[in-house]
């Protein structure tokens, strides 16, 4: 299998990005890699990383997207950029899953103009899998694909969250939440509130409203809100896990009796961190384009992108796009015979 990658994207490309290729490489023998970004750079670097060149083949780009450019003129403008020329080898069929640490919202106009929308999805979201205090992961989408909601497409987002953890984990009727500032179906914002109304109509377990703390509770298995929300629960999320292991580390350190407990209890601590910490994870899933897309977070170190790489592959292995595809026409056909 075939994935595309953004060579210069992120705060620590490119180094950083090829020390992660060479790793995912090293770690899946079945993987192949396109990447994109000034040849020079990207041979140097995945030689300096030890990777296995005969499974990488470079496209040479003389454009890089910044992390702060205006998203849809820079795919506009920027067409021999790395991020741009990374996307267009899915869209030809050159790879079959793209992975990038740049500039989000280029990432997401890109995607969704070149690669393109699955027929029926309206708006494709962000949708990383994170830890519940269960063990089992809860896909908050949208998490910062789009800020601006109709209800229609929060609607949306239960639905591909839903399809996505029935059909590729194995979830048995995924539970779907809504989040909102109560459980009550009154509510919530004139969104979050007309957004209830058509997703207890939708062919899905919609529990209802859920509060921000019953998130990682493992009761849900689909959180669904708006771009804004969900960016704000994620890195509320990360830095709240953050700060709790700093401070826990303070304490355990503050004298000989601590430092013996925590001794005792670094295995269980080393697990809880590994099950908190987003490098492990890598990324979050770009759902509803027509090809496998993984937004890697902009601080991404080789670790963290090794693992973006893997999800990737993970979503070719599992055919996450064709899974979504086949929902939408299943749902689109039983529409059809209703009217």
């Amino acid at each position: 299998m075939k994935i595309a990658v953004d060579a210069h994207g992120g705060d620590h490309a490119p180094g950083e990005v090829l020390k992660g290729c060479a790793a995912a490489l090293e770690r899946h023998p079945d993987l192949e890699l396109v990447v994109a970004g000034d040849a020079e750079a990207v041979e140097d670097g995945m030689a300096l990383a030890g990777a296995d060149a005969a499974r990488v083949r470079v496209i040479h780009t003389t454009q890089v997207v910044s992390m702060a450019e205006p998203p849809v003129a820079a795919i506009k403008t920027k067409k021999d950029s790395s991020l741009v020329r990374a996307l267009r080898a899915v869209a030809d069929g050159e790879a079959d899953a793209f992975v990038s640490a740049g500039n989000t919202g280029a990432v997401l106009a890109g995607a969704t103009m070149i690669v393109r929308r699955i027929e029926g999805v309206k708006r494709p979201a962000l949708a990383p899998l994170i830890p519940t205090k269960k063990g089992t992961p809860v896909m908050l989408i949208d998490c910062g694909a789009n800020v601006e909601c109709r209800p229609e497409h929060l609607a949306q987002f239960g639905l591909i969250g839903s399809i996505y953890m029935a059909r590729v984990l194995g979830v048995k009727s995924p539970r779907v939440g809504l989040i909102s500032n109560g459980a009550e179906p009154e509510k919530g914002s004139e969104l979050t509130k007309a957004a209830y109304g058509l997703l207890n109509e939708m062919p899905l377990n919609f529990l209802g409203n859920i509060e921000a703390r019953e998130i990682n509770s493992g009761d849900v298995d689909v959180a669904v809100c708006d771009g804004f929300v969900g960016n704000v629960v994620l890195k509320l999320t990360e830095g709240l896990a953050m700060a709790l292991f700093a401070m826990m580390k303070g304490e355990f350190t503050r004298d000989l009796r601590s430092k013996a407990g925590a001794l005792l209890l670094k295995p269980a601590f080393r697990r809880i961190r590994a099950m908190m910490d987003y490098t492990e994870y890598g990324g979050a899933l770009f759902l509803g384009v027509n090809g496998g897309v993984v937004k890697a977070h902009g601080s991404s170190n080789a670790k963290a992108f090794a693992g973006a790489i893997g999800q990737a592959r993970e979503m070719i292995q599992t055919d996450v796009v064709g899974v979504i595809k086949s929902g939408f026409s299943e749902l689109g056909q039983k529409e059809t015979k209703g009217t």
